[in-house]
């Protein structure tokens, strides 16, 4: 029986067509012969989508939608035969990872009857590395779902697919509270965990970010449970493309009433468990044995997962886990925490900058936790760090307006995680090695005696312990600090006058400019220019981004791009990757527009060498068609970014739908000078808001701290004499 046409909304006809929601609404009121709504309702109509398709051919219309967002769009028009959902088809991406580009597209270019059979046998062929993994059916009619995911796993490679079946899934089963958790944050909790754990479990694992971090420190068994099925499935068969030589385990089922791995005692946890859960089973758990340090109150379901964790260590592992604020002073839980630092096995409490992993809103702690071993030895004191300086300041959008709000009501900053992991992982590196003898640093990491901290409360927040060892600063030390950094400030100030005093611009008349416009694919076929990826290897070489010996050891990454701080990616990040090279002269675009910062870089001779991050765009131009900072300029622009963007609270950016005016060379050059201008405006700005807030920071610390004075009107430093006078307030 033929199938009927799929329905698409206006929003997927942009997406298609590559131009913006606004433009489809032009079309629906200017053309006469735009097709008429096939169902739906009046304020959310739905058309027919082979009429339309024709109807963007008749005008010269090609599809602009990149693989990822065909294939998205696919799974949406088009019912599975079986009704397996997409179950099948994450077992498809893994076998198509292993496929040559070449074996990628002469399967799509199959009939349909052969289209289906080939990747039936081709999911049937690693069904038995997926455990539980049913038998896999396709038919014809799938044919469109099946090009779609081969298209995708070849050109934007098998994460990137497995993403939009995940996506697609998680829709269908209504689930909520679904995030991943950041890659630099993932890395920073697999660091600290001393040596190289073997046998690694996240009981919340999600997507797998977690275990993937540790197989990339050396882990080479690893555990994972979800209680959501398509995150299990999800995280396993992700981590047999990104870990091949490590064993993979991973179960669906929730943790903490159904522990898949009752008998699993690993090297190391990691884990970025669910928040304020109040239903995890409090009464039905009241006489679990995995309490050993007190039953949590219903409202401390964090508390439930610590002590999950210390269960499946052997004596003496580590366990890493991502919290909220709240776990470390709420009153329900204050027996709970006053064993475990009365036992020792809370080690470290460290508190991340606002912004560093949803919910955004928050600032987010890292609790570091060891299980005792018999006959161990003593511990005394607990590390506390406080990250919340590392933030480079308030957000800003695309553009240079201010950010987009996240889910949670707050704006999302742009983080030097490259800082903060510095600061974290000396000063946790320094206790670990001699926590009697550990000094610490005055306003950022502080060791507190167990004696001191069980008191009433037992309040474990890292910002008011970290606060009172700022007593400990040396007056002069912090007061030539100060002079050093003011004067930097001086210096960033005039040159950001220097630097605003641009104004070589001009009104462009009564109304605003208009021209014709080409995406960067059109671009790309006409070659203009050069789009370039970090992609998985297809198997037959070595790539740039091995970690080769003698190659490059740098990568720039998106967050690189929004804070204008060079290269500071982690070459480990792109182990079975293949990463171009950046060369002076290319433009690079951040693949997600999330947080602040420009969107856009012109590679200069800091970038220059390095490797490319697995979020970021690559536009080589051709330096004889294409001036590199007027192309910059208008791909970084806040209304281009949104028009090729998909999503709502992060935008991922389609990098062929961007548009670049059509301009002569020499027109191109004039503004490709004005947005340098603008480039090295923002930097300056960064630059002087920087020191400022460096400088406001230490002269706000040492007058509350005790170590500066102010200096009164007769030049005096002390008020001592006017205090005894009876100046001072009664």
């Amino acid at each position: 029986m033929p199938q009927p046409s799929a329905q698409v909304t206006a929003a997927e006809i942009s997406r298609i067509a590559g131009v913006t929601r606004a433009t489809v609404s032009n079309w629906r009121r200017r053309y006469d012969d735009f097709p008429a709504p096939s169902g739906g309702t009046e304020s959310s109509p739905l058309y027919d989508l082979e009429a339309v398709r024709a109807w963007l051919a008749s005008r010269g219309h090609a599809s602009a939608a990149n693989p990822s967002e065909e294939l998205r769009t696919t799974l949406r028009l088009h019912a599975r035969s079986s009704g397996g959902g997409t179950s099948d088809l994450l077992l498809l991406v893994l076998a198509a990872a292993g496929r040559s580009p070449e074996e990628l597209t002469a399967a799509t270019r199959l009939p349909d009857a052969d289209l289906s059979a080939r990747a039936e046998r081709d999911a049937a062929a690693v069904a038995d590395a997926v455990p539980g993994a049913d038998g896999v059916h396709f038919k014809a009619v799938d044919a469109a779902v099946l090009r779609a995911l081969y298209a995708c796993v070849r050109d934007e490679g098998d994460q990137a697919a497995l993403g939009v079946l995940a996506e697609r899934e998680l829709e269908d089963s209504a689930a909520s509270g679904a995030y991943q958790t950041p890659a630099p944050l993932a890395d920073l909790l697999a660091r600290l965990i001393p040596g190289t754990p073997v046998r690694v479990f996240d009981p919340a694992c999600g997507s797998g970010t977690l275990l993937a971090a540790a197989a990339r420190h050396g882990a080479r068994e690893l555990y994972g449970q979800d209680s959501l099925p398509v995150q299990a499935r999800r995280s396993a068969v992700s981590l047999m493309l990104t870990a091949p030589k490590a064993a993979v385990t991973v179960r669906a089922d929730d943790s903490l009433r159904a522990d898949a791995f009752p008998d699993l005692t690993a090297d190391a946890v990691l884990c970025n468990p669910p928040y304020g859960v109040r239903d995890w089973g409090h009464d039905e758990l009241a006489y679990d044995p995995r309490w050993a340090y007190g039953v949590p109150a219903r409202g401390e379901s964090e508390l439930a997962w610590v002590q999950h964790a210390l269960a499946h260590l052997t004596p003496g592992g580590y366990a890493a886990l991502v919290l909220p604020p709240a776990t470390a002073s709420r009153a329900s839980g204050r027996r709970v925490r006053a064993e475990l630092v009365r036992s020792g096995a809370l080690r470290a409490v460290i508190a991340l900058p606002v912004g560093a992993s949803v919910p955004l809103h928050v600032g987010l702690q890292i609790w570091v936790l060891q299980r005792p071993e018999p006959g161990g030895p003593e511990r005394k004191s607990v590390l506390f760090v406080d990250t919340a300086e590392a933030a480079t300041g308030a957000a800003v959008g695309p553009g240079g307006t201010a950010g987009p709000r996240t889910r949670g009501g707050g704006r999302s900053a742009s983080l030097d995680w490259a800082a903060i992991t510095t600061r974290v992982l000396s000063a946790w590196q320094a206790f670990t090695a001699a926590p009697d003898a550990f000094d610490g640093e005055p306003g950022v990491a502080h060791a507190a005696d167990v004696v001191d901290l069980l008191d009433e409360v037992v309040d474990l927040t890292p910002a008011r312990l970290v606060r009172a060892s700022r007593a400990e600063v040396d007056p002069a030390e912090l007061s030539a600090e100060v002079d050093a950094t003011r004067r930097d400030l001086v210096r960033a100030a005039k040159s950001l006058g220097r630097a605003a005093g641009y104004d070589d611009w001009s009104a462009a008349g009564p109304s605003a400019r208009e021209w014709r416009t080409a995406t960067a694919s059109d671009l790309a076929r006409g070659a203009a220019l050069t789009l370039l990826r970090t992609a998985p290897e297809s198997g037959h070489g070595r790539g740039e981004g091995d970690g080769a010996e003698g190659g490059p050891l740098r990568v720039l990454t998106g967050a690189d791009i929004a804070r204008g701080s060079g290269p500071t990616g982690d070459p480990a990040e792109l182990r079975g990757e293949t990463a171009p090279v950046i060369a002076v002269g290319d433009v690079l675009v951040r693949a997600v527009a999330s947080g602040g910062g420009p969107m856009a870089l012109v590679a200069g001779e800091e970038e220059a060498g390095a490797l490319l991050g697995p979020h970021v765009h690559l536009f080589r131009p051709d330096p004889a068609r294409l001036d590199p900072w007027f192309l910059a300029g208008f791909l970084g622009a806040e209304d281009n970014i949104v028009g090729a963007s998909t999503g709502s609270t992060v935008l991922n950016v389609s990098p062929g739908r961007l548009r670049v005016p059509l301009l002569p060379l020499e027109e191109q050059r004039r503004y490709g000078e004005a947005f340098r201008r603008v480039h090295e405006l923002r930097a300056e700005a960064r630059r002087a808001t920087r020191l400022a807030e460096e400088t406001a920071r230490l002269l706000s610390g040492g007058l509350t701290g005790g170590q500066l004075l102010p200096v009164w009107g007769d030049g005096t430093a002390t008020p001592t004499a006017r205090t005894r006078s009876g100046d001072s307030p009664r």
